[in-house]
Formats: C-alpha cells, sequence, structure tokens
C-alpha cells in the first residue's frame, strides 16, 4: 500500500515565499486576523490555494499581533470564543465568496501549544470550530487533550509534527525562547521530515528517540529558510515513494 502524508505550511502571515510555498504543499493553514492576516491577505491565499489545487484551512490564534500569536495569555472561556470565532468568520465569509472549501481548523502558535495540554482550552477551540467549520479536520498535535476533546465530541482529528522544530522528551514542541528550538538548517529538517513520515518518531533535544505518530507535516512559512526545506523536504519525501496529498 501507498504511504500517503499531507505536507502543510502556515501561510498569509505576511511572508514573501508564500506564492511559492503554496506550490510544494498539500495544504496550508491561513492566519485570520488573530496574529496576522488581513481581508487582502486572507483573499491572496485563498485564491492561491485554489489555483494550486491546495486544501485550505483557517489558522485562527490569541488575538495578539504584537507577539504573532507566540506569547501565553490568560484570554479563555468566551471571551477567547468570540475572537477565534470572529477570526475564522471572516476567511469563512471570503472562502464562501471565492467558492473554496475550508478543510481544516488548526490553532496557533501559544493557543496550539496551550490546548494540547488545557482541556478547557481545548474544549473552546472544539466549541468554535463545531459552530464555524462543519464537517472539517481539525489539526493539532498528536496524543494531547485537544486530540481527546475532539475524538469525544466526533471531530476528524489529524495529528500534526513539525519538520522544524526541535521536540521535548514528553513529545512538546520545545519552547522558542529557548536554544534549539528552531532547525533553521534544510537539511536537519528534511532528516526530521523523513524520520516522521518513514518512522513516525522524532529525536529529542536530548537525543531520544520518541514515537511521534503524524498524519500531516508542517513546514512554517515565517522560517527564513521555509522555501529551501519545502523544496528539499518534498523531494525526498517523493524519492521515499511518499504520496503527498490533503488528509483523507
Amino acid at each position: 500500500m501507498t504511504k500517503t502524508l499531507d505536507l502543510n505550511a502556515d501561510l498569509g502571515e505576511g511572508c514573501a515565499s508564500d506564492a511559492e510555498l503554496m506550490a510544494l504543499v498539500t495544504s496550508c493553514n491561513i492566519a485570520c486576523g488573530g496574529h496576522a492576516g488581513d481581508a487582502k491577505s486572507m483573499r491572496t491565499a485563498l485564491q492561491q490555494a485554489r489555483e494550486n489545487g491546495v486544501a485550505a484551512g483557517a489558522h485562527p490564534s490569541f488575538p495578539d499581533r504584537e507577539n504573532f500569536g507566540r506569547s501565553r495569555m490568560d484570554l479563555a472561556g468566551p471571551d477567547l470564543e468570540n475572537s477565534l470565532r470572529d477570526q475564522v468568520q471572516a476567511l469563512r465569509a471570503l472562502a464562501d465568496e471565492l467558492d473554496v472549501t475550508l478543510t481544516h481548523l488548526k490553532p496557533h502558535g501559544a493557543l496550539y501549544n496551550m490546548a494540547a495540554s488545557d482541556v478547557e482550552l481545548a474544549r473552546s477551540i472544539l466549541r468554535v470550530h463545531m459552530e464555524t467549520m462543519g464537517d472539517a479536520a481539525l489539526f493539532g498535535p498528536p496524543k494531547c487533550k485537544l486530540q481527546q476533546a475532539s475524538e469525544a465530541q466526533g471531530v476528524r482529528y489529524i495529528a500534526e509534527g513539525f519538520a522544524d522544530r526541535a521536540y521535548e522528551r514528553d513529545g512538546t514542541l520545545r519552547d522558542r525562547k529557548l536554544i534549539g528550538a528552531v532547525l533553521h538548517d534544510p537539511k536537519d529538517q528534511t532528516e526530521q521530515a523523513i524520520s516522521i513520515a518513514t518512522r513516525q518518531q522524532v529525536q529529542t533535544v536530548d537525543g531520544e528517540k520518541i514515537a511521534l505518530p503524524a498524519q500531516t507535516l508542517c513546514v512554517h512559512g515565517d522560517t527564513p529558510t521555509a522555501l529551501t526545506a519545502a523544496r528539499a523536504i518534498r523531494s525526498a519525501l517523493e524519492a521515499k515513494g511518499i504520496f503527498l496529498c490533503p488528509p483523507n
């Protein structure tokens, strides 16, 4: 049986290589105003996704443009849900106008990481997802509270691995404030991508190998080497006989 894998990127965040990345990935997560993005960038990303046959998803965040959504916030409950709902609905309105189907939602940054271990945040994301995304999938970390909450609600969950981020022994992403949190060398990113794709495992920052079951693999669009890495990763995956396509 041919192995399949989704290759995704966070786009619409104001980075110069979005158009080129859109031609390499099979799904994209479009910033919708919380950490980055506006009506113009969302429209452009949706159009590029449609032109390239890329599955388009919403990428909502804590409303924190100053810190690019990567700082922890105390925002929770209805206030958080209202913000997330507004973000997703803004993207959905443009998607409907352009006749683009939104196939998934992926939380961004600190919200993504916090919801992995905070069941209340996970439930808030699920409530917004179920209200705004229909039968679309939810992207998130493997084996976490967000996955448990999704499965409890019958929401299709797509476990994600990162080619360009370092992992701790417990399977969480290394804090960006710490040395070595981001893999900048395309060679290192490609090696990690191959390990996740073919062996479902990743080497942690302290050298231990841990299981990382992932159906989709992310390359961050704002990493300086993103375009070079994405090209190398796609080529390497295809050389391994892996068929790249959006999640089934």
